[in-house]
């Protein structure tokens, strides 16, 4: 007997879904555990496997549709069957509102690294920008320059050639106005054009939802240090220059990690959630880390990493962000972090707040190393510092322990023998 389909739960986390791709074509045969589609969840693409088998008898919900649970999306039955009521089930269950379109108004998102603030800031006044650059003319299929009779006439009498002139009409077309700008010397302005909407993916519309209750239910309060890194560069060049042999290099976050890891297990204070009616002391130290990704942002957990050696965090920081880029990581290696770690650093930033990430009560963003004179024993000489921004949740960590941990991470930091004892 022929049923609809609906879209399941793939990730704990999952509240809707973007059909990317369908494996199974109407009228091919499903069998138990049968691949059917890939869908796009809120923080991967995972796979929609069939519980049944039979036929695919229609296929209710096209590749690019958002849905949301229990959506149906298929009828799998025997070849033959009548569906047509079960064609007017699915129909009547849309137009009850249980499924969104598949092209969604756009909704307000926040940023990977620093969410949008909950209310507009106040408006202040800026000079007016600059026009933005003029295109270049626009030939046609056949290589000639679009422009009318008129135009051409008016060039050629005025001895302008048109292959140097930006056109600023229709699908770049030179218009008369053109031609006077290029006589004057003056740029036309480019005809103002309406801006683009794109519909949000699962993954941007689930960072807006959490980064905007983060900053909205979470009391975030901040603390910065600025450490000497010129140790914690002499330590990298070493490990690296140990590891050369086998092919291997760490990076200055892989090291940061490890004494992210090592800190929190000498103040375990700071390894902590709150949870409502509780705060949760984690017995394990599960460090997640953010890693950008084109949808927006994702932070895989590096399990245990007090444990783990530089060059082990290494390795599985480089996995896991590989599986991040392909859209493979499992809902289980995103789950359950205790503290996060955020590095812009790689972009030339020298300093920035991130937002927490709940139910973890706090989140470290680091910034790049600079070059810069330092004054070491009376004298002016070249260093290197590196300042980081501790996002606290004021509910779970308070000024003075958090001020303390950073002490001890400074420490590690700025005296890295001591990640490797």
């Amino acid at each position: 007997m022929a049923k609809l389909i609906g879209l399941p739960k793939l990730s704990p986390t999952m509240e809707e879904g973007t059909l990317a791709k369908w494996a199974k074509q109407e009228g091919d045969k499903v069998s138990i555990d049968d691949l059917l589609a890939e869908v796009e969840t809120d923080k991967a693409t995972m796979e929609f496997r069939s519980f049944d088998k039979g036929v695919l008898l229609k296929i209710l919900a096209p590749e690019g549709s958002v849905l949301v649970m229990d959506a149906p999306v298929a009828i799998i039955g025997k070849a033959g069957e009548d569906i047509s009521a079960l064609v007017a089930e699915a129909e009547a269950w849309s137009a009850g509102g249980g499924s969104e379109d598949s092209a969604p108004e756009p909704e307000a998102a926040a940023a990977p690294a620093v969410a949008a603030p909950s209310a507009p800031a106040p408006a202040v006044s800026s000079p007016a920008p600059a026009p933005a650059p003029a295109p270049a003319p626009v030939p046609s299929a056949g290589g000639r320059i679009m422009a009318s009779p008129l135009v051409r006439r008016i060039a050629r009498e005025r001895s302008i050639d048109l292959a140097r002139v930006p056109g600023t009409g229709p699908r770049g077309r030179i218009i008369k106005r053109d031609l006077d700008a290029a006589l004057s010397g003056v740029r036309p302005r480019p005809p103002r054009r309406a801006p683009r909407a794109e519909p949000l993916s699962s993954m941007r519309r689930t960072i807006a939802r959490r980064l905007t209750e983060s900053k909205q239910q979470v009391p975030h309060f901040y603390l910065t240090v600025d450490i000497d890194a010129e140790p914690l560069m002499s330590a990298r060049a070493d490990v690296n220059q140990e590891l050369a042999e086998r092919g291997e290099k760490v990076s200055v976050n892989d090291l940061i990690i490890k004494a992210v890891a090592v800190a929190l297990g000498r103040m375990p204070e700071v390894n902590a959630s709150f949870m409502g009616d509780s705060i949760h002391y984690h017995q394990n130290v599960d460090v997640s880390v953010a890693v950008s990704v084109p949808d927006g942002l994702v932070t895989p957990v590096i399990r245990d990493a007090d444990y783990k050696s530089v060059s082990e965090i290494s390795r599985e920081v480089k996995a896991l962000a590989a599986k991040a880029r392909d859209k493979k990581l499992m809902p289980e290696e995103m789950m359950n972090g205790t503290f996060s770690v955020s590095n812009l650093g790689m972009f030339g930033v020298e300093e920035f707040s991130a937002v927490i990430n709940p139910p973890e009560g706090a989140i470290l963003a680091v910034g790049t190393v600079r070059s810069e004179p330092v004054v070491r024993g009376g004298s002016v000489v070249p260093g290197k510092r590196m300042r980081m921004t501790m996002s606290c949740d004021h509910r779970v960590i308070d000024g003075a322990l958090g001020a303390q941990w950073l002490k001890v991470l400074t420490d590690l930091l700025e005296h890295p023998i001591k990640l490797f004892l």
